[in-house]
């Protein structure tokens, strides 16, 4: 092994040290890691550099450690109907530990029901970087065989989403995924890419356009925030209309674009 690869082995090493990161795509770690490796003077800069990446894409976003092991208990005492009362009040006490879902709490009852009327009923769906939107199921024009598929970068999470579908005999399925580097090939009728584009590009600018030009569906459904993790929203949504007319720039899509309480979203079709 040459000096760079042990190197880096021992850069993901610290950074996986620290729970906050131990659930995180070895391959996210391994692609931010190596970059770092080349722009810093040190390995210890390095590891701080990637955790600052880390937090910058993934960990801002949760605040505090999400407890999946006591709402995996949890879910086993809940009824098997997503419509039930108390499901309801779990799934939306469950997605306010996120800081994505969280913000969309307010507007949750009409942002899919809006956003995806002209193709409702969905019929499957590809949630990339999902963080806790499949939870969202019970607010979206769903067919009652929906076949959803859903990534992000953090293993426990995509865990505990396998044990959601599973419970609410959902035909879905959840796995890691980077996707900077990796542009899943399932297919389906929309993908989702909410509040993800700003993320893909802390860590690669040629992201978003590789998925939105190689994504296998029919539709895609992206939005952004329209206020950071702190609160300012000053010129963030004029930025971000900006950002995204960059990315479809040259493609002959069908754009509606829908403007929502802190969020701002645009339904492809391609």
């Amino acid at each position: 092994m040459s000096a760079p690869d042990e190197l880096l082995e021992e850069l993901i090493q610290q950074v996986t040290a620290s729970s906050k990161y131990a659930s995180i795509s070895p391959d996210l770690i391994r692609e931010i890691g190596a970059k770092e490796l080349i722009k810093r003077r040190s390995l210890k800069e390095a590891v701080k550099e990637t955790r600052n990446k880390l937090h910058q894409v993934g960990s801002a976003f949760q605040e505090k450690p999400i407890p999946y092991a006591a709402w995996l208990d949890e879910l086993s005492t809940l009824s098997t109907d997503l419509q039930d009362e108390t499901v309801v009040a779990t799934l939306k006490r469950q997605m306010s530990m996120h800081a994505s879902t969280a913000e969309r709490l307010s507007i949750l009852q009409h942002f899919f029901n809006e956003a995806l009327a002209s193709i409702a009923p969905v019929f499957s769906i590809l949630d990339l970087a999902c963080g806790l939107d499949p939870l969202c199921l019970p607010w979206m024009p769903a067919a009652p065989d929906l076949e959803y598929t859903a990534c992000d970068i953090y293993g426990d999470m995509t865990s505990y989403l396998k044990a959601y579908f599973d419970h609410f005999k959902v035909n879905g399925r959840a796995f890691v995924c980077d996707l900077t580097q990796t542009v899943p090939d399932a297919s389906a009728q929309v993908a989702l890419l909410l509040k993800t584009i700003p993320c893909l590009d802390q860590v690669d600018k040629n992201a978003a356009k590789r998925l939105l030009k190689e994504l296998n569906t029919k539709f895609i459904l992206a939005s952004f925030p329209a206020h950071s993790l702190g609160g300012k929203s000053k010129g963030m949504l004029q930025n971000y209309e900006t950002r995204f007319n960059q990315l479809i720039e040259g493609e002959s899509w069908k754009i509606t674009r829908l403007e929502f309480t802190g969020e701002l979203a645009f339904l492809i079709e391609k």
